[in-house]
């Protein structure tokens, strides 16, 4: 396999003057860009990732922190930002939330583990990290990006959606469709994107005048299989419902299944809405009722502000991310008088 070194005399130059032909980095004359161009053409010359490396000053890798890889939430967003690494030559690293500490232990593990490999940047997918985290960081604070939180001291670096809004849009789309005995199936209290969009769902029911006291309510992970125990609680339960809310859509998947298991059909005997509009939502059955929040465009502008950061690019960066609802089959009326 070629060699830098075998281009440059091929070309009949230097290895720094073939390096800065290869990096497109510094002065060369057109004269001698066109003779190391063929050079590297003759002898099929592609650079290694330690050589690219090299040449211009930095690992060319960026660091992704995601708590945990499973179900269909953060393949897309993983996916998404490969593409656009690869497409300017770099290449993505990622960690997962390991070890026995809490989520915020292993989030700063797993930041710290990014930083020592030298990767340029870290995108980190959590928001369990406080400002004391961020402080502890010291100067490589301003190579990292946060998406789905927000932390005051580098509110810059922080993208997401207003959750709260996106629980007063569930709610809304509930009550716009006449229904009023409403359970709820929510994620982990430890989460705060969860409580805010509870508190969203929660407070827009009271303004209606149903007392959030009385609604069911049941705590669970963000899985299907959370959402299925949590649908054999309710429907074991004495509560009377016409439609269920859940905090995202796996939990909604996993619901759903286990009541049209038992005979109740979704959405003519109970209505779901789910949170995210994620991949599964479309795919469901029914098609699942989503509060759409727009993910992919929080990982695209994270990910052009990281590029900013670190290797002075600039790209113009979108801080507007609005919350929707996308309508489809789980949800409509009550069955009967309410």
């Amino acid at each position: 396999m070629a060699t830098i070194k075998d281009v440059a005399a091929r070309a009949g130059v230097g290895m720094s003057t073939a390096s800065r032909v290869v990096s497109g980095k510094g002065y060369v004359a057109a004269a001698t860009i066109e003779r190391v161009q063929k050079a590297i053409e003759e002898l099929d010359f592609r650079p290694s990732h330690a050589a690219r490396a090299l040449m211009s000053g930095s690992s060319q890798m960026v660091g992704v922190y995601i708590p945990i890889l499973k179900g269909t939430f953060y393949t897309p967003i993983l996916a998404a930002i490969d593409a656009e690494l690869r497409a300017a030559d770099l290449h993505m690293v990622v960690a997962f939330g390991v070890g026995k500490g809490d989520a915020r232990r292993q989030a700063v593990e797993g930041i710290d583990f990014l930083l020592e490999r030298g990767c340029d940047g870290v995108i980190a997918i959590s928001n369990h990290l406080c400002d004391e985290d961020v402080l502890a960081l010291g100067k490589n604070q301003a190579r990292i990006v946060f998406l789905n939180h927000l932390l005051p001291s580098i509110a810059a670096h922080c993208f997401t959606a207003d959750h709260n809004y996106g629980g007063v849009l569930a709610a809304r789309a509930l009550l716009e469709q006449g229904h009023r005995k409403i359970a709820v199936i929510g994620g982990p209290q430890s989460s705060p994107d969860n409580l805010a969009r509870l508190s969203g769902f929660m407070g827009e029911l009271e303004r209606f005048g149903i007392d959030p006291a009385r609604v069911w309510q049941s705590e669970s992970d963000f899985s299907p299989e959370a959402g299925w125990a949590a649908a054999v609680r309710l429907l074991d339960s004495s509560y009377q419902f016409s439609a269920v809310f859940c905090a995202n859509d796996e939990i909604a998947v996993g619901a759903m299944a286990y009541f049209q298991e038992m005979g109740r059909e979704v959405p003519r005997n109970i209505s779901v809405i789910g949170y995210d509009d994620t991949p599964s939502a479309a795919f469901s059955s029914p098609r699942l009722t989503s509060v759409r929040i727009p993910w992919l465009e929080m990982t695209m502008a994270a990910l052009d502000d990281l590029f900013n950061r670190c290797y002075g690019t600039k790209r113009v960066i979108d801080r507007n991310f609005p919350v929707s609802i996308t309508q489809r089959a789980s949800l409509a009326g009550p069955p009967g008088p309410v």
